[in-house]
């Protein structure tokens, strides 16, 4: 039998660019970083591009806990409010999703988006909350990002409730919130970050902070004396105390804090966990 030829498939055009641009020889993470930046610097690819590969390559090491929004911070619905007061809500919060609890905040029946509440303007004597509430979807707060945006896509679910190893629930994730960590913020519904509030409690004594807050604005939420001399902002002052631009997952001690690089996209902090360090008195007596 003769073996018939088969036409080579061609290659990926992206195949072709990295064998051209990039050693594929690399050991590991850190030599491959180093060549990107290196083609960056000769401007093989543009500084957006180096970014966004950096915060791909950083979302591995990143778990749903890291970017959640905190249970004390979610607008929930209960399944027995009114069209009227739940249009309040909408209206007062501005989200377009909200999750629904029945017992209590740990018994989340379903998803309710505001659009859906369109269908019953004129005839509210005929809402049913039943009838319109998605099935929520449940993520562990150790899940890892990568894996959850697979899972977003998959289900076409652009939120998640985020529970603990108790089954409570801890707070929920949404697509925006892991693109986030890619492309950088997005204005986002939920994100009750901005640049006078740039502070979010987490919940057992820690807290995200973005690297963009200020020094002073930082003293007085957590009523410090950091430094406000040299530096404008806090991450400016964790750069400035680690001699480098610190990478995603360094930890650094800046006294009576410690911080932890959560985003970072190789060129400036983008955003950082905090929490306060417990002196061990017995060593000082």
């Amino acid at each position: 039998m003769k073996h018939q030829d088969k036409k080579a498939k061609p290659r990926p055009w992206w195949h072709k660019w990295i064998r051209s641009t990039i050693d594929t020889s690399v050991l590991d993470r850190k030599e491959l970083l180093d060549e990107l930046r290196q083609s960056q610097e000769n401007s093989i690819i543009s500084n957006e591009s180096l970014s966004m590969i950096e915060s791909v390559m950083q979302v591995d090491n990143l778990q749903v806990r890291d970017i959640m929004i905190p249970r004390a911070n979610i607008r929930f619905l209960h399944l027995d409010d009114s069209y009227h007061e739940i249009l309040k809500t909408v209206l007062s919060a501005g989200h377009s999703r909200y999750p629904v609890f029945d017992l209590d905040r740990d018994d989340v029946e379903g998803i309710l988006l505001a659009k859906d509440l369109l269908k019953y303007v004129g005839k509210e004597n005929s809402f049913d909350i039943d009838d319109i509430i998605r099935r929520p979807s449940f993520v562990p707060e150790s899940q890892n990002l990568n894996t959850l945006l697979s899972q977003f896509r998959n289900s076409r679910n652009h939120m998640a409730i985020v529970v603990d190893e108790y089954s409570g629930t801890s707070g929920l994730v949404t697509i925006e919130d892991v693109l986030e960590q890619i492309v950088g913020d997005i204005d986002d519904e939920h994100d009750d970050i901005d640049d006078k509030n740039s502070i979010l409690d987490q919940g057992n004594g820690r807290y995200t902070v973005k690297a963009s807050t200020e020094v002073e604005d930082f003293n007085e939420f957590f009523e410090c004396d950091l430094d406000i001399r040299k530096f404008d902002t806090i991450g400016g002052l964790v750069t400035q105390k680690v001699g480098k631009i610190p990478q995603q997952g360094e930890e650094i001690e800046l006294s009576p804090f410690a911080f932890k690089v959560l985003r970072s996209d190789g060129r400036k902090i983008q955003l950082l966990e905090v929490h306060k360090v417990l002196k061990d008195l017995s060593k000082a007596n």
